[in-house]
Formats: C-alpha cells, sequence, structure tokens
C-alpha cells in the first residue's frame, strides 16, 4: 500500500496531475497518474477520463483523459481515528456579520420574488500543521467511509482534497439513478429525528427541480422515501431518484448541466439564483460545489451463472458507466494554508443567526481533517 501512496507523492513532486479516490462504500482507492502536465478540456463528454468541474457552468470542465494517464489502485483498510478540531482558526466578527448581512440580503431578495431559494457560501482560511497532502488524505479516507474521497492535482490549476456525501448522477448503459440531498441538522447519536418545515421544504424544491429536469430525457421514472442520512457529525434528508434513459435523448454533457448546478448548491430558478451568487459571495468558488468523478469508464458486467466455465467469459458485457458528485466538503490547499468552503440554502423562512451557526457546524468537519 505505502507503494501506492509513495507513486502520489513522486507524481506530486513532479508537479505531474493525477487523481486518486474512493468511492462511497467501497475499500479500493483508484488512481490515474497523468504521463504529461497538459491541461486538457472535456468538450463534448463523450472523452473517457476523470472530469473536474466548476461551480459556473460557463467555465470549461477539466480532465484527466484514460488514454494519456497510467492507473493504479489499492485497498485501503480503514482505521479509526479520534481527532479535534483544528483550534488555529477562529473566525473573525467581520466575518460573522458579513455573512449574516448576506444572508439578509438574500432572504430580501426572496421577498422580492428574484428567487425561491438561494444557496449562500463562504471560504475560511485555515493554517495547515503539516505540509504533506497525502496525510490529509489518509485521515480523510479514514473518516468518510461512505463518502466519495479525492486527492486532486493539476500544476495549472491547484490542489483540492475532499469528502463529498453527494452523488450528481450515476449512469450504466442506459440505467441512471441521482440523489436528491438538503437540509442538515447535527447528528446527536440517532437519525431518528424531526425536521422542521424549512428543511422539508429545501429538499423538496432539490426534489422537484431535479424530477422536472430529467422527464423529457428518461422513462420510468421512480422515487424513493425521503430518509435521513450521516455524513459524518451532520444529518441530511436524502431522496433517491431513478430512471432509464430514452436512446434518442442521451445527450450526457446537456443531461449533467441540465442538473447542474442543482438547487441543493446553487438555488431556483437557477440562473437567478446563480447570477445572485456570482454579483454577492464577493469571493470565487471555483471547484466547491461543482462536480467530479469517472466519465464513460468501461465496466465489465459478468452474468450470474451456476456454471464456472470458460464459455461464460463470452457472455461478459461492457457498459459505459459515469458516476459524478458534487463536490462538498472540500478544501483547496494553497502554500501554508487550506481554503475551506461552507454554505446552506436559504429560504423566506430562513433564520440568519441559525444559518450561520450551520456554516460553523459544517467547518468543524474539514477542521477535524486538519
Amino acid at each position: 500500500m505505502e507503494d501506492f501512496f509513495k507513486r502520489i507523492e513522486i507524481q506530486y513532486n513532479n508537479t505531474l496531475p493525477f487523481v486518486a479516490y474512493r468511492k462511497p462504500n467501497s475499500s479500493i482507492v483508484n488512481a490515474l497518474f497523468q504521463k504529461d502536465s497538459e491541461l486538457y478540456i472535456a468538450e463534448t463528454f463523450l472523452e473517457n477520463g476523470f472530469v473536474f468541474s466548476p461551480f459556473d457552468d460557463a467555465e470549461s470542465t477539466i480532465l484527466i483523459p484514460l488514454n494519456n494517464s497510467d492507473k493504479d489502485e489499492v485497498v485501503f483498510e480503514v482505521t479509526v481515528e479520534n481527532r479535534s478540531a483544528n483550534k488555529n482558526s477562529e473566525v473573525s466578527v467581520d466575518e460573522t456579520l458579513k455573512h449574516i448581512k448576506l444572508i439578509n440580503k438574500g432572504i430580501e431578495a426572496i421577498k422580492n420574488n428574484q428567487f425561491t431559494k438561494v444557496v449562500l457560501s463562504r471560504k475560511e482560511t485555515v493554517p495547515l500543521l503539516e505540509s504533506h497532502p497525502i496525510s490529509i488524505f489518509k485521515r480523510l479516507l479514514n473518516s468518510y467511509p461512505s463518502a466519495f474521497v479525492y486527492y486532486w492535482y493539476h500544476p495549472k490549476v491547484g490542489l483540492w482534497l475532499g469528502a463529498t456525501p453527494e452523488t450528481l448522477i450515476k449512469i450504466e448503459g442506459n440505467h441512471f439513478s441521482i440523489m436528491a440531498l438538503a437540509g442538515t441538522q447535527d447528528y446527536k447519536g440517532t437519525t431518528d429525528v424531526i425536521w422542521k418545515d424549512k428543511e422539508k421544504k429545501e429538499q423538496q424544491i432539490v426534489t422537484d427541480f431535479i424530477t422536472d429536469r430529467l422527464k423529457p430525457s428518461v422513462e420510468n421514472l421512480k422515487l424513493s422515501e425521503t430518509e435521513t442520512i450521516k455524513a459524518g457529525s451532520l444529518l441530511h434528508l436524502r431522496t433517491m431518484i431513478t430512471a432509464q434513459l430514452k436512446p434518442e435523448k442521451s445527450n450526457l454533457k446537456q443531461l449533467v448541466f441540465d442538473l447542474h448546478p442543482t438547487p441543493a448548491v446553487c438555488g431556483l430558478p437557477k440562473l437567478a439564483a446563480k447570477k445572485f451568487i456570482l454579483e454577492n459571495e464577493n469571493y470565487n468558488r471555483d471547484f466547491y460545489t461543482g462536480f467530479l468523478g469517472e466519465l464513460n469508464f468501461e465496466r465489465v458486467i459478468t452474468p450470474r451463472s451456476s456454471k464456472k466455465n470458460i464459455e461464460n467469459r463470452a457472455y461478459n458485457i461492457t457498459k459505459k458507466s459515469t458516476q459524478l458528485y458534487v463536490n462538498l466538503r472540500c478544501m483547496q490547499l494553497q502554500g501554508n494554508n487550506a481554503n475551506i468552503f461552507i454554505g446552506g440554502g436559504i429560504t423566506e423562512t430562513s433564520n440568519p443567526e441559525a444559518e450561520w451557526e450551520e456554516t460553523v457546524s459544517k467547518s468543524k468537519i474539514i477542521k477535524s481533517i486538519l
């Protein structure tokens, strides 16, 4: 296993792009090591590789191409660690008041019918207590076994790590699933909790947006019951949506950008909320609340059979698989600091002080890793 992580360090020291990642509830850490330092772009979404896309869908999606990368993988055994939050990063009163003022401005815009929901965020800069990104990556792997955990680097873009609980979309062949995730409260030993009307409404907004956007392109659309799930030390509301893609409507790029950015990270209506965010947050989200993951990987599916003979191999099915995740619970490393990003959904009934406290709870998750 250490050879795998050593290879990551060598790639990073040679300033060559790479990504290492583990899917939710898996023990396998995969890696792609790009063979040159070129900045490749996913233009059509017919490409094969690992994509990293920013919040602003007007900007380019970066690609680590399969055909120009070496692949590797390792089994990572999780070990339990108890860590406390980084104590060197108290938020100033000025930053607190600034974010509360932004939330009030968002609520006012909702009351003026500019949009029905907006997700407002802030950036916090935390001093690093150590200078080895690989150590942070290992702690993320240990701390969040049910999240999509990644370590992404490109010399022309920067270094990002994260452990996101949210799937944007998964497609295998013409079958796909997508997650509607919204609402947040602290985990206090049980998932049997009561949700306020504000969180329920927020979750319904996300679910309705996704189903409305999907209807022209899919058939056999099904929604699961909404359930409470645990992500680190937080709870969220989740609805799973599944469907079959109509063959004549299978434009993957169109489908992804019909959904991204979703109301869970942007707002509704999307364009009005996005415009408000870009004009009022006063910092560049960059890849926070963007998406990342495998684009058009080939997956071999072996039919079930009791016969273990060589002829069965002829019936293996190869399907294209795309698995994209929303880039939440992430950090950008710059020099001796980590930029962490936290936000929350704002509706007409939001309480600004309570929304501020929610961002503080979320920030503790990443700070505990640092």
